[in-house]
């Protein structure tokens, strides 16, 4: 039977790859039971806070930037990699609306967050002359646009983003954390963390060897290494979701 190119997802395919269901459906569990936690009924937006703080620090950590929480929390750090983490923590919320309908300006206004006082002000929000950048760029934000049925999970469709944007590298400087800026910006839209609870940036800075290769398998194009970076994506979700539980547990001691 011919298949309908108008409807079928691109992404699909993925869905088959070595252990990426059983991983995608197990950081689904993972998130799902950190969602589930009693102290979201009323203090939300402190745990939300508290992910986005975190997520941050752990990105810059990615960065070689890396500072003691309680130090980044108190304001402390004078680093204009961390300072372009926190921003870019503080703009997701933001940039989800834009992204719903314009991501390639979300991505952009991510990169002036990010790299404000680190790249050559020219180089800010501009994507790479590089020959195929733009179009590969295209090509990602079209497939993540589609607004037909979508049984492929939200936490692939991140992993996607995030390994593509890494991958390419269509920014001067700082392109990791524009790319997990850009996942956490695709879970919030695609309804896995709506309200950016777990803190998967966690997951990848505590192995940044196991990151890099992951990334490096990914980057071969090969059915079995984009399997190793989407299973890896998944499990820093599910970690991220025990950090995210974590913090609901010290909100809820107070």
């Amino acid at each position: 039977m011919p298949v309908n190119t108008e409807t079928a997802d691109p992404l699909a395919p993925l869905m088959d790859l070595p252990g990426v269901r059983d991983a995608a459906l197990q950081s689904r569990a993972d998130v799902d039971r950190l969602l589930g936690h009693r102290v979201l009924r009323k203090k939300s937006a402190e745990v939300s806070a508290e992910s986005l703080l975190r997520g941050a620090r752990s990105s810059a950590a990615l960065e070689d930037a890396s500072y003691q929480l309680e130090a980044v929390r108190a304001g402390a750090i004078e680093d204009p990699v961390l300072t372009g983490c926190l921003r870019v923590s503080g703009a997701v919320g933001r940039q989800t609306d834009v992204w719903e309908h314009a991501p390639l300006q979300a991505l952009a206004a991510l990169h002036l967050q990010a790299a404000a006082g680190v790249a050559d002000p020219d180089d800010l929000g501009r994507a790479s002359s590089r020959p195929g950048v733009s179009v590969r760029l295209q090509q990602l934000v079209e497939t993540v646009r589609m607004k037909r049925s979508r049984d492929v999970p939200g936490v692939v469709v991140a992993a996607v983003v995030h390994g593509e944007i890494l991958a390419l590298q269509p920014f001067a400087q700082l392109n990791g954390v524009v790319a997990r800026a850009a996942a956490r910006i695709v879970l919030v839209s695609t309804g896995v963390d709506p309200k950016s609870l777990a803190v998967p940036e966690v997951g990848y800075a505590d192995d940044e060897k196991a990151y890099a290769a992951a990334l490096a398998a990914y980057q071969t194009g090969t059915p079995d290494g984009v399997a190793t970076w989407l299973v890896h994506c998944c499990a820093a979700m599910s970690a991220g979701a025990v950090e995210g539980l974590a913090i609901c547990e010290s909100v809820l001691r107070g």
